[in-house]
């Protein structure tokens, strides 16, 4: 499956998510599999290059917890 990321690499002009937009919340909201806060808050993280987010949300689920001893 190709990533935001691969299309970024080819050389087209990178995506960028308007938050503002409720329209563009919902689209890209189901297209990267996540809660509007959760977008909002990865836009806040690292900008609004779709591809940025993308990485962002994906580094960051699944990631365990450090567990202090």
């Amino acid at each position: 499956m190709k990533t935001l990321a691969d299309s970024a690499r080819s050389g087209a002009p990178p995506e960028r998510i308007d938050i503002s937009s409720a329209r563009e919340l919902d689209k890209w909201s189901r297209r990267l599999d996540v809660t509007h806060d959760r977008l909002r808050e990865a836009v806040r993280a690292v900008g609004s290059r779709a591809a940025d987010i993308e990485w962002h949300l994906k580094g960051n689920r699944g990631t365990p917890r450090m567990v202090r001893g």
